[in-house]
């Protein structure tokens, strides 16, 4: 009886052992792929630092760009605003010349109307 206790022993410590080395290369395999995803994900970390060096300096010209940009529209503004109010200035000018036009126009044929009248007078 012994004896099979010990072959049976000696079966499960088999078995044991050959599920241990089976379990130690899928332990190799998973450090295996464990040192492929580390290496991985250190690529893309470089990938993505890589990125955010050269997006942020195409970021920096582009708000300069704009900043410029805005710079530049807001003394346009200003000088629109400046044209604006230079023709408001001559539209005023311009109503009080046509008013002195009117007042002379009206003047000047007044007095032509009236030396027909002292011409009519004097035929008489």
């Amino acid at each position: 009886m012994e004896d099979k206790t010990f072959e049976l022993m000696e079966k499960m410590y088999s078995e044991i052992n050959k599920r241990f080395d089976s379990m130690q290369g899928d332990i190799q395999g998973i450090k295996g792929d464990i040192r492929q995803v580390k290496k991985e994900v250190r690529h893309v970390g470089n990938q993505v630092t890589r990125l955010e060096y050269e997006h942020g300096k195409k970021i920096d010209a582009l708000f300069d760009g704009y900043k410029q940009l805005y710079e530049k529209l807001e003394e346009h503004d200003k000088r629109f605003d400046e044209h604006d109010k230079r023709f408001d200035d001559h539209d005023k000018r311009l109503d009080r010349i046509e008013a002195k036009l009117d007042k002379l126009s009206h003047k000047v044929s007044s007095h032509d109307a009236k030396p027909e009248v002292l011409e009519g007078g004097r035929k008489k």
